[in-house]
Formats: structure tokens, sequence, C-alpha cells
């Protein structure tokens, strides 16, 4: 790896706003590790964000429900790069219904994923960005802040999530790592088992999501924009 070069690690980056983010990152000479609960969609998408930049991209097999595979997650790119810089906590799902109807395991999975994971990814990273004065970046939601019908569990998770995020900046900030929590609304992804289609062209782009991204990492260390609510320009 050429000096300075810094690298990301972003789960859930298979598909959707993590893909999209390491399409940006690619691109911005970042080296990039995405992660997914499948070897073979997690090894396709780093072959495709390599016809980007040639051995940009690995893909690894992860879940962030496990500690120990967050921990073996982010030392395989240490072992493959030497360092983390970019920690981009990606990864969820989403289970609606009304509480009559939710079941326990979609409640459990909800809160194992959208929060605990969450806690994993950051214990399992902490040693790593610490060293590198790095940077973790939640990707919540609005629902963190806006409650709707159908959505017990989903809010309670970014909700919990979003009181997480702050917390840990208050926490980390002094040994210099930033932590900033990007709370997207429409996104156009695959979330949810939804396919985008041209009908979505008003909803954010994952790249946009990127984007935002790309701007964080380069604001002056100095300078910590912690909560980020992102939104439809004009929402159909």
């Amino acid at each position: 790896m050429a000096e300075n070069t810094k690298t990301a690690l972003i789960t859930g980056g298979s598909k959707g706003i993590g893909f999209g983010i390491a399409e940006v990152l690619i691109k911005e000479g970042i080296q990039v590790a995405i992660t997914s609960r499948s070897k073979e969609n997690a090894e396709k998408a780093a072959a495709q964000l390599n016809q980007i930049r040639e051995g940009a991209a690995i893909g690894i097999e992860s879940d962030v429900r496990s500690f120990e595979s967050q921990q073996n997650a982010v030392k395989t790119v240490i072992d493959k790069w030497g360092q983390l810089d970019y920690f981009i906590a990606n990864a969820g799902v989403g289970h609606f219904a009304p509480i009559a109807e939710l079941t326990p395991e979609q409640w459990q999975e909800t809160i194992d994923i959208n929060l605990t994971g969450v806690f994993y990814s950051a214990k399992a990273s902490l040693e790593a960005l610490t060293s590198t004065k790095g940077y973790f970046i939640n990707i919540a939601s609005l629902a963190g802040t806006n409650f709707f019908a159908n959505g017990t569990a989903y809010n309670a998770s970014k909700f919990g999530l979003v009181g997480f995020s702050q917390a840990m900046m208050l926490d980390v900030r002094n040994a210099g790592i930033r932590v900033t929590t990007i709370m997207p609304g429409s996104v156009a992804s695959e979330f949810n088992n939804h396919q985008p289609s041209i009908k979505d062209a008003w909803k954010i782009q994952p790249e946009d999501i990127g984007q935002i991204i790309s701007d964080l990492i380069k604001l002056p260390a100095r300078t910590l924009p912690s909560k980020i609510e992102v939104r439809p320009s004009m929402p159909k």
C-alpha cells in the first residue's frame, strides 16, 4: 500500500448505501473492505469495485451480530493494509408491522443488527481507530428522531443508535477519534427488499451518502459535524 493511503471498512457494503459509499471512497483513492453475511455477495461486490481501481477493494464474510466476526473483519483489514482509518457502520435491517403482528424474532433481529451490531463494530475497531486517530461513522436514519406507525422495532433500534452514537462521540473524541451519525431519509436502495428504479430518481442516491462521507473525512480534525440529517430536496 502506498504511503499515506487510507483504509475503510464498511459493514453491509455489498449493495445499497454501503456499496455507494465504497464507490465514492475508492474514487478518492481509499482502500475499502466491504462486509456481507454472504461470502459470495461480498466477493462479487468487491470484484465490481476493483473495476474502478484494481486492488482497491476486498470482500469479507462477516455478521455484525457476532462480536468475534467483527473482530475478525477488523483483523483482516489490518493484516491486508496495516491500518484502519475509517469504519462505516452501515449494515441494517427493517421489519415493519403493527406491534400485534411483529414477532419476537423480528424484534430481536432488528435490535441485534441495527443497534447491538454497531456496539460490536465500535468495540472491535476502537484500538485500530485510536492508533490512526480515525473516524467512526454510523448510518442511522431519520427514523431515529421521527416515530411512525408499524415502526416499533425499527424506531427503537434507530432511536437507540442515535443515542449510542452521540454518547460514543463524547467518550472517544479526546482519544482523537471522530464519530458522526448520518441520518438519511428516503434512499434509492435495496433496503427492505425494495428494487430501485427510475421512479426513485427523486430519492437520495447511495452515492450521495458517499459524497457526504468524503466531505466529512476531508474536514480539519478540529471540526466535527456530530449528527447530520439528510432528506430528499423534493420528496414525492
